[in-house]
C-alpha cells in the first residue's frame, strides 16, 4: 500500500507540472474582433487611410524611426499570409538598435487592417497600396524585406517600383514554384471559404508544427497562434474567413517565379533548408504532394534566376527562421544590410 501510494503522489505531481507547463489544458483562445482588436503589437499602431476600389479602407502600420543621429535609411518589412506586423517584433528591434527606420504595414485584408466585403486582390494591387503608404511618409526609396506570402508581394514590389527599391531581402518566400502548373488542383473561393470557417487553434498549430517547424515546438511559437486563433474565435470570423480564402486564390493564381529574371535590385534569399511549404499540396496527389516545397532546392534555384542574387542558407531551420532562432538570422540579416550589394 506505501508504494502504491508512492506511486501515485508521483504520477499527481508529475500531472502537476505538466498543467503549469501548457500541455495538459486546453488553450484558452481570446476572441479578437477582425481587425485584432484587443491584440497588442510591439509598437505604436497607426492607420494610413486610402480609397481602392470605390472602398475607403484603413491599413495599419507601424514605424519605428531610426535612432537619432543615424542615417542608415529605411527597411520595410512586409508579413506572411499567416503572419502579421507584430509577428517581426525581434526583426523591428534588431534592426532598430543597429541604426534603421522600420516599416512595417498590415496589408488590406490582414491582421489590423480593414477586411472588404468585396475586394480584387492581387499581388499589384497590394504593391501599388504600399507605395501608397510610403509615399503618405515621404519614403522615396527603401530595402523591402519580404517573408512567405510578404515574399511574393516583395518581388512584385520590386518589379513594379524598381527605383524605389535599393534591395530586396526574401526570408523563405512563396512563389518559388508555380503550384498549378506542378499540378497542385485548384480550389474554387467558396470551397477555400468553407475551409477556412473551420479554422481553429488546433488546426493552426499543427500546420505550423508540420510545415515552419519541423515538428519541434517552443511555447513561444504559441503567441502568434493565439494571434491568428482570436481573429477566428471573434467577431467577424466570417469576414476574416472571406478575406483568407480571396487571399488563397491570389496565391495560387498570381506567380512570380516566371518574372524572377526581371528583377533588378540587388537580392538576397534567407532559405531555411527545413521548410516544405507548398499551399495546397494537402489536396494534391500524393507523388506531387513529396516533390513540392524543397525549399533548399527551389531557393538555390532562385538565386541562379535573379540577378545580382545571394543565397543565406540555414540548413537546420524552417519556414520562419526570424521566428524560430531569431539571433542566428539577425546576424546573418545585419551582414547581408552591412556588406556591399552584389552587382
Amino acid at each position: 500500500m506505501i508504494g502504491f501510494k508512492l506511486s501515485r503522489a508521483l504520477i499527481t505531481c508529475a500531472l502537476a507540472i505538466t498543467a503549469s507547463a501548457g500541455t495538459a489544458a486546453p488553450p484558452r483562445i481570446v476572441p479578437y474582433g477582425p481587425e485584432l482588436e484587443g491584440f497588442d503589437y510591439p509598437h505604436p499602431v497607426k492607420r494610413f487611410a486610402l480609397t481602392s476600389q470605390r472602398q475607403s479602407l484603413s491599413m495599419a502600420y507601424m514605424d519605428i524611426a531610426a535612432p537619432a543621429g543615424s542615417g542608415k535609411g529605411v527597411v520595410v518589412l512586409l508579413h506572411g499570409k499567416n503572419f502579421c506586423g507584430a509577428t517581426w517584433a525581434d526583426t523591428i528591434a534588431a534592426l532598430h538598435d543597429a541604426g534603421w527606420r522600420v516599416v512595417v504595414p498590415d496589408q488590406i485584408g490582414f491582421c489590423k487592417s480593414s477586411k472588404p466585403a468585396s475586394y480584387q486582390f492581387s499581388f499589384h494591387q497590394l504593391a501599388a497600396n504600399t507605395r501608397a503608404l510610403l509615399s503618405s511618409l515621404s519614403i522615396d526609396n527603401a530595402i523591402v524585406i519580404g517573408h512567405s506570402m510578404g515574399g511574393m508581394l516583395a518581388v512584385r514590389y520590386a518589379l513594379m517600383y524598381p527605383q524605389a527599391t535599393t534591395r530586396l531581402m526574401l526570408v523563405n518566400p512563396l512563389g518559388l514554384e508555380d503550384w498549378k502548373a506542378d499540378g497542385v488542383p485548384y480550389k474554387a473561393i467558396d470551397a477555400a471559404y468553407a475551409t477556412e470557417l473551420n479554422t481553429s487553434y488546433d488546426t493552426i498549430k499543427q500546420y505550423q508544427l508540420t510545415n515552419y517547424y519541423s515538428g519541434a515546438w517552443q511555447p513561444r511559437y504559441d503567441r502568434w497562434v493565439d494571434m491568428l486563433a482570436g481573429m477566428y474565435a471573434g467577431k467577424g470570423r466570417e469576414l476574416v474567413a472571406w478575406n483568407q480564402a480571396l487571399t488563397s486564390d491570389m496565391l495560387y493564381t498570381q506567380p512570380v517565379v516566371y518574372e524572377f529574371q526581371q528583377v533588378q535590385p540587388p537580392t538576397v534569399l534567407f532559405i531555411g533548408g527545413r521548410d516544405r511549404t507548398a499551399p495546397g499540396k494537402d489536396g494534391a496527389p500524393p507523388a506531387i504532394a513529396a516533390r513540392l516545397g524543397n525549399y533548399p532546392e527551389l531557393g538555390r534555384s532562385a538565386a541562379k534566376l535573379i540577378p545580382h542574387a545571394t543565397i543565406v542558407e540555414f540548413p537546420d531551420l524552417g519556414h520562419s527562421p526570424q521566428v524560430e532562432d531569431p539571433e542566428e538570422f539577425h546576424k546573418a540579416l545585419l551582414a547581408s544590410l552591412a556588406a556591399n550589394p552584389p552587382s
